[in-house]
C-alpha cells in the first residue's frame, strides 16, 4: 500500500512496516499522549532494528513507497 493508506492505518492504531527497510522487526506506530505523558501532541515513533523507540519523520523514499504493510 502507499503512505497515505499507511498513515490512515497508523492513525487507527496499527503498526506499519515497509518491505524496503533493511532491518527485521522495524515498524512505525502512533503515540497518543495521555495524562501521564511528557508529550502534549500525538507523534509517530519507529522501533529500530536494535529494539529502541525514537520519534520518526518519513523520508522522501518512505512517502513515495508502495510497499507499506501492517506489521506482524
Amino acid at each position: 500500500m502507499d503512505f497515505s493508506n499507511a498513515l490512515l492505518n497508523i492513525k487507527g492504531g496499527e503498526r506499519m512496516t515497509r518491505a524496503g527497510w533493511n532491518g527485521v522487526g522495524m515498524y512505525v506506530e502512533a503515540q497518543i499522549p495521555d495524562d501521564e505523558s511528557k508529550m502534549g501532541l500525538p507523534y509517530i515513533y519507529i522501533k529500530t532494528v536494535n529494539d529502541e523507540f525514537v520519534p520518526w519523520t518519513p523520508s522522501q523514499t518512505d512517502l513515495f513507497a508502495e510497499d507499506w504493510s501492517i506489521a506482524d
